[in-house]
């Protein structure tokens, strides 16, 4: 989970290095609508917010003293597995002996939250591997986190990008591999059993490694704010936007859809790169509704900070955001110390 926090904690870092970086949001992998590359960060740090809970939750669950289940039917001897179990360091202890020797839920349920948080790291990677790109070009990656071509000398490859993508595949497959063990197993205790330890093991590994490796990497990019700006000012993101300063001239949205639809279609048809380039006049002869105020209500920044609804990607409640996972980073850091402290004292 520490590991989690470092990354998230990365995320935050570069999120509030680049608050005002305008991007294009995606849909289809198609430009749909301009975002702040902050809040496409900030989903990420959501995503391993539940990635942290669910591992913590886990640890609850799997936090139970299997002693005294014995081979699989208890033990003949009076002993006292609380007493033990808090010597140990246990919260509880396992109130069926069978189910304690012969399950592995604990294990199945952690890799499946291995393979949920690979996942998101994946899809981070994937986005960090596409926008490296000479395509996109709106990331340039750290030299100490790329590598040549052993043939073509001008190429810089996202490798550790790529293999953190890659290493998903393996964890996916420690899960799938230890259900395929536990599918058909008769209680109590089998020795196909075995077979969990490196399943969660090679999981836990592989996790730490690219959780390490992208906390490292995150805070070393360089975001090329331009030609960010300059994705999102092409391919009419701000059509929407449009059809919207319609509805609020009182056109219904359905007409609108449709104005701003020919509006595109004109644009693509005689050559322009955006719709601020039409006059009013062309636009005029769409609809009567435009007036000289279209101009300043389709620029980047008014589209960004009219979606002002919780959870939008307008600057104040993207700044508002980022000073809430910043608190709540806080509040865990100070949990945790105080959850050591009691251990520590416990021991």
């Amino acid at each position: 989970c520490s590991l989690i926090r470092c990354v998230q904690s990365s995320l935050l870092q570069l999120a509030e290095r680049e608050e005002e970086a305008i991007m294009p949001g995606y849909t289809h992998t198609q430009r749909a609508q301009p975002v702040l590359f902050a809040h496409h960060l900030l989903a990420y740090w959501e995503m391993l917010q539940r990635d942290h809970d669910r591992l913590r939750g886990c640890y609850q669950r799997m936090d139970v003293m299997p002693l005294g289940a014995g081979a699989l039917a208890g033990v003949n001897f009076p002993i006292d597995p609380a007493y033990v179990a808090r010597l140990l360091g246990f919260r509880k202890v396992a109130a069926n002996s069978l189910d304690a020797v012969s399950d592995r839920d604990f294990c199945l349920e952690f890799l499946g939250n291995v393979s949920i948080l690979m996942v998101h790291l994946s899809r981070l990677a994937e986005e960090i591997v596409l926008w490296s790109s000479a395509e996109f070009g709106f990331l340039e990656l750290p030299d100490a986190f790329a590598t040549g071509s052993s043939i073509m000398p001008q190429k810089k490859n996202p490798d550790v990008a790529e293999l953190i993508r890659a290493k998903s595949g393996r964890t996916f497959g420690s899960l799938v591999s230890l259900l395929a063990v536990m599918k058909g197993l008769p209680l109590s205790y089998n020795r196909d059993l075995q077979e969990d330890k490196e399943a969660i093991f090679d999981a836990a590994d592989t996790a730490k490694a690219c959780l390490s490796l992208l906390s490292l990497l995150l805070p070393q990019l360089k975001v090329c704010r331009d030609r960010m700006r300059q994705a999102a000012e092409e391919g009419f993101l701000n059509a929407t936007d449009l059809a919207d300063y319609l509805v609020e001239k009182g056109l219904p949205f359905r007409s609108a859809h449709e104005v701003a639809g020919r509006v595109v279609a004109f644009c693509l048809k005689s050559g322009r790169r955006q719709i601020v380039d039409l006059s009013l006049k062309e636009l005029q002869d769409f609809s009567p509704l435009f007036a000289a105020d279209i101009y300043p209500y389709l620029s980047l920044e008014a589209c960004v900070d009219r979606r002002r609804a919780p959870g939008g990607t307008s600057r104040d409640r993207v700044h508002a955001a980022l000073e809430e996972a910043k608190r709540q980073m806080a509040q865990g850091e100070r949990t945790r110390r105080r959850t050591d402290r009691l251990s520590s004292l416990r021991a």
